[in-house]
């Protein structure tokens, strides 16, 4: 009965004029970024975060995460069409949906992509609200030293779990922990790392290095390939799935929705990870794995059900303990921050109707997805036409004017041409920029718990090892960096064993 007051709260605050309005703008927006491979919504929520400033908390978070989930939507459209993953976590849907776009079931394969993931948004949603409750009341039982241990195993967990080298994701992350340093020390009054320039003494923004390195960063990349895209697709046909299409497709939504909502919370890549595991348990699973590769429709249920589920999972980490697992997430704690609200969960029992409205509006972006991407499939496909030569300017003209008006600063502007430059280099030298952003959000908030735990237990560093949780907490981070290293330590041992 608790939960269903929770929702109804929610649902209340969800279902207002101005939050339908702005979630239906959210989801729109992230469907177009989705469709347009080479943006993303990390770019795309990190250049609209200046817009947040006007807008209520609730309509800021309700439109930043319908850009995200609904770019989950968008990505699995120009998968389909075009075998141009339009987002990470749609690389798998290429592999089965263009094969049935070729045989010309272009619409049964958008068609149960689209419902496959508003059932698993709608499971999603129903999970975040069921573990909300139980999650916080165990979160406040955390003191500061927990605080500490948790951010710890976060930035760990995001290091194992980036894509790429290990070494460049730990260097990216003590990197943004840097950074995060950056400005006026809040107990001693002196300023660090600002090499004299009075306009870093309040450290750097938030929106500066997100719209820099994810904005700027990602359309000097992207001017380098080849953006010319073939819709082989002539004619789309029907999106409404067969009889035989639904029989086939309802278990791996099922099981896709399920391991989506649970691998969704891990720190890296929720969505992405949900989507690969997914597609392989199907092959497993399936009576004849030969089908998988040429047009199974159960490779594009699961993986499009998996990934969708994953991405709103996701957000259980940030609203009932504040931690980011995802760039994403730290953006939208950029956003809360922006509105002045502290991230964890006090948020649940301080600002009830805006922590509810946030999960009640999840299911209401993704009815208004379902609306959108079945009937309006023909004008997402003369979207894929539009020329990157016009898109880029527009997009890089609004940035410079997002970067310029959070504090009407001109070194703020120029800071986030330079990140951008920076964005590049990381993008050239093959280093995920996500987790530089996590450290950047969490630094400063590893840092203030780390000072509280030591001046309550009067500098006695000990309090992280004794208080069972900090404790249980930083062996789990070590089991994570074992985990990590075994298997380089087991490659070096055997290279020198072979030079001997």
């Amino acid at each position: 009965m608790e939960l269903l007051s929770h929702l109804a709260l929610g649902f209340d605050a969800a279902l207002t004029w101005n939050n339908v309005f702005y979630c239906f703008v959210g989801v729109t927006l992230g469907t177009l970024v989705g469709v347009l491979p080479g943006l993303g919504p990390v770019a795309t929520i990190a250049m609209l975060l200046p817009v947040t400033y006007g807008l209520s908390p609730a309509a800021a978070l309700i439109m930043l995460a319908g850009i995200y989930y609904g770019a989950q939507y968008g990505g699995s459209t120009t998968a389909i069409l075009v075998n141009l993953p339009g987002e990470s976590s749609s690389v798998v849907t290429c592999i089965d949906g263009h094969a049935m776009a070729k045989k010309g079931r272009a619409g049964a394969a958008l068609g149960i992509a689209a419902i496959g993931s508003f059932f698993a948004g709608t499971v999603a949603t129903l999970v975040v609200a069921a573990a909300a409750t139980p999650l916080a009341e165990f979160a406040l039982k955390f003191g500061p030293a927990e605080y500490f241990s948790l951010m710890v195993l976060g930035l760990v967990a995001a290091v194992v779990l980036a894509q790429g080298d290990i070494v460049k994701a730990v260097a990216m992350t003590l990197l943004g922990l840097l950074l995060g340093m950056v400005g006026t020390d809040v107990n001693s009054g002196e300023e660090r790392f600002t090499f004299g320039l009075p306009q870093l003494a309040d450290g750097i923004d938030f929106v500066v290095i997100s719209m820099g390195i994810f904005g700027i960063g990602e359309i000097i990349a992207n001017l380098e390939h080849d953006q010319k895209r073939d819709v082989t697709v002539a004619k789309v046909g029907s999106v409404l799935p067969t009889r035989d299409d639904y029989r086939q497709a309802w278990k791996p939504v099922l099981r896709g929705s399920g391991l989506g909502a649970v691998l969704g919370v891990l720190p890296g890549g929720g969505a992405m990870l949900s989507s690969f595991a997914a597609y392989m348990i199907e092959k497993r699973l399936a009576k004849d794995p030969s089908r998988f590769g040429k047009g199974a429709i159960e490779g594009v249920a699961a993986p499009e059900s998996a990934n969708n589920a994953g991405a709103q999972t996701s957000f259980i980490p940030l609203l009932v303990m504040g931690l980011p697992s995802n760039a994403v997430m730290a953006l939208m704690i950029g956003a809360m921050m922006i509105h002045g609200i502290v991230p964890g969960p006090q948020v649940m029992t301080e600002r009830p109707e805006l922590f509810w409205g946030v999960i009640a509006s999840m299911w209401v972006g993704n009815l208004l997805l379902l609306l959108l991407n079945l009937p309006l499939v023909g004008m997402w496909v003369k979207l894929l036409s539009v020329p990157y030569r016009i898109l880029y300017p527009a997009i890089l003209l609004f940035c410079c004017i997002g970067a310029f008006s959070v504090n009407n600063s001109l070194f703020d502007l120029l800071l986030t041409v330079a990140f951008g430059l920076l964005g590049y280099l990381f993008i050239k030298l093959r280093c995920e920029p996500a987790p530089l952003l996590l450290g950047f959000v969490l630094g400063p908030m590893m840092e203030e718990n780390l000072r509280r735990a030591m001046l309550l237990s009067r500098g006695d560093a000990s309090v992280f090892f004794t208080r069972p949780l900090s404790l249980t907490l930083l062996l789990i981070a070590v089991g994570l960096i074992v985990v990590m290293t075994l298997p380089r330590l087991r490659a070096t041992r055997e290279v020198a064993f072979a030079e001997d």
